[in-house]
């Protein structure tokens, strides 16, 4: 059985003032996405800010989640590291509080051959008992899962599905002709969602949800539907707001976003900084043609 079907949120991590994590406004988040039919819960991951919590953030936020979500909906920790050994001491840690499944980004920086990514996620899906999604997202790590090496990794029982943000949909519909069922697939791009869907992907896993959970959920559930033409429709009225999420560096622009649509989510840790005064003005003037500004706060 597929881990979930439709629009999972990247969800943010909220901060305090004094930079603590903000367990009070977390819960406030996942219960306005499970309240928008968002299909799964995806914490920790880059959305997240994943690479500046502390272990001991990574496991309370994991923690907090699945006991927050209580079941509504799957929860799905991010436990990529570019160490093989910290991978799988943040995935057996995160397995413990019962969530339902990892992703595992691919190594960054160090990089590695494709021998060494079927090597490194082999030993992280040996650790544990739970599914998990694979996390290929090459403009960040500067490392790409080719299709044959999908191939070889879906044959671990464990290693079940894709978050694929390659952003090439012919590497896309390859993955899928090698892999059919044996692997799933989710769009790691809110743009490139419908298409995806229409080569056989189950969903995303969305930064745009974080806002617009229940226009996320839509979208998707048309595509499951095959109601393509409807999709597209939807697909096209929210697309400038999808893409001015990433007029800066993933999550400013969406952490942003969520302040001025009403929550308490802080700024983001160094090194990534508040968005330039251009940058801001653009985004609240999108966020008022789409009637967002304060919404939450109504």
């Amino acid at each position: 059985m597929p881990i979930f079907k439709g629009a999972g949120v990247a969800i943010v991590t909220p901060f305090t003032q004094d930079d603590k994590v903000n367990f009070e406004e977390l819960g406030k988040m996942i219960d306005f996405q499970i309240a928008g039919g968002t299909d799964a819960i995806i914490i920790c991951g880059t959305t997240g800010e994943s690479s500046t919590l502390t272990h001991e953030e990574h496991d309370a936020c994991i923690k907090f989640a699945v006991e927050h979500t209580a079941g509504r909906v799957p929860v799905i920790a991010g436990t990529g590291s570019n160490d093989t050994s910290t991978a799988v001491m943040l995935s057996k840690s995160a397995a413990s509080t019962g969530v339902d499944a990892l992703l595992c980004v691919t190594p960054y920086y160090n990089k590695t051959s494709q021998q060494g990514l079927v090597r490194h996620f082999n030993v992280v899906a040996d650790s544990v008992d739970i599914p998990i999604i694979l996390y290929n997202v090459p403009s960040r790590t500067g490392c790409n899962i080719q299709p044959k090496t999908y191939e070889e990794l879906c044959k671990h029982p464990n290693i079940v599905a894709a978050k694929e943000a390659s952003g090439n949909i012919s590497q896309v519909a390859l993955i899928r002709s090698l892999c059919g069922d044996n692997l799933d697939i989710y769009s790691g791009n809110d743009d490139q969602t419908v298409p995806f869907m229409s080569l056989g992907a189950l969903g995303v896993i969305s930064v745009f949800a974080n806002i617009c959970p229940a226009e996320m959920h839509k979208i998707c559930q048309l595509c499951l539907e095959n109601d393509f033409a409807e999709a597209q429709k939807l697909h096209f009225h929210y697309l400038e707001l999808m893409n001015i999420m990433f007029n800066d560096v993933n999550p400013i622009p969406i952490k942003t976003a969520m302040n001025l649509f009403g929550f308490d989510c802080g700024e983001c840790r160094l090194p990534l900084v508040p968005m330039s005064a251009a940058g801001y003005h653009d985004l609240k003037d999108c966020l008022a043609k789409y009637d967002l500004l304060g919404k939450h706060a109504q």
